[in-house]
């Protein structure tokens, strides 16, 4: 019975929720790279839409929600910075179904909001769920890990204050 207690333990499968989170990241990071891409390629075209749509100033807005969804796809592939990019999908994806999608109702075939309610899903479960272990972030937490913050802080050594600033220094 002590194997089945160990094999569902709440950290055995760790590593498995972690290359779970792959999979979501690399599509959605894909996909708002590509929506960015896209909007960067052909800026006074976007601009356009956004003016036609009402939103102003067109020029500015085009270029950040470019800016947005082309940086979110990027850290979300790298695994970096991913709750702030899935804050970035969020609120762009919200913007295209309120101000685009919505009003064609659900269906993605008729131009609907089906395929954004799919992105934000994706971008709420990498709010909640983080980067995971195969990721940029991981991979820095893990290579500052042996030496940590705690090192900064006065008091922790014998010499406490001089030794943290020369540590800090060199």
């Amino acid at each position: 019975m002590e194997w089945l207690q160990r094999r569902h333990a709440p950290g055995a499968a760790g590593w498995r929720r972690d290359a779970g989170l792959l999979a979501p990241r690399a599509m959605l990071g894909a996909t708002m790279l590509y929506h960015g891409a896209e909007k960067l390629r052909a800026p006074a075209e976007t601009a356009a839409q956004f003016e036609h749509l009402g939103i102003k100033p067109s020029r500015f807005w085009s270029l950040a929600t470019a800016l947005a969804e082309a940086g979110a796809g990027v850290m979300m592939l790298a695994g970096w910075l991913v709750r702030p990019a899935a804050l970035a999908v969020l609120v762009t994806q919200a913007m295209a179904i309120k101000k685009v999608h919505g009003p064609k109702g659900f269906a993605s075939q008729r131009g609907g909001f089906e395929f954004n309610l799919g992105l934000m899903a994706t971008a709420a479960a990498m709010l909640l769920g983080g980067p995971g272990r195969y990721s940029l972030s991981s991979l820095l937490r893990r290579s500052v890990a042996p030496r940590g913050w705690r090192r900064f802080v006065p008091g922790r050594r014998r010499n406490g204050l001089a030794r943290t600033l020369l540590a800090a220094v060199g």
